[in-house]
């Protein structure tokens, strides 16, 4: 899966979130991602405060692109914990997995 080179798509409603087993599928394409709960979430670590925050900028630059927003937390002053959900449809969709997948890549 090439899940960088997909663009995000307005989830419509009625669409269902990702069953277990999918998730568990779309997890093999996005490394050091683990699902918890209804969210995918990853820890990044930066050799200071200055490198974390320019990291926050480039998944804030792509979440715009793909107005898909993850929650992003800044702690510990060199530590950046994403979590995603497509809040729409209350859990996990393909969105979630190119969002990871660009942000892996930034």
């Amino acid at each position: 899966m090439e899940l960088y080179k997909k663009r995000c798509v307005p989830c419509e409603e009625g669409v269902r979130p990702f069953t277990v087993r999918k998730t568990a599928e779309y997890l093999k394409g996005v490394k050091g991602w683990k699902r918890e709960g209804k969210m995918i979430a990853k820890e990044f670590e930066f050799k200071d405060f200055a490198a974390a925050m320019r990291f926050v900028n480039k998944v804030a630059a792509i979440a715009k692109r793909e107005n898909h927003h993850p929650d992003i937390f800044l702690h510990s002053w060199n530590k950046v914990r994403i979590m995603m959900y497509t809040h729409a449809i209350g859990g996990l969709s393909e969105n979630d997995f190119i969002i990871a997948a660009k942000i892996d890549r930034a």
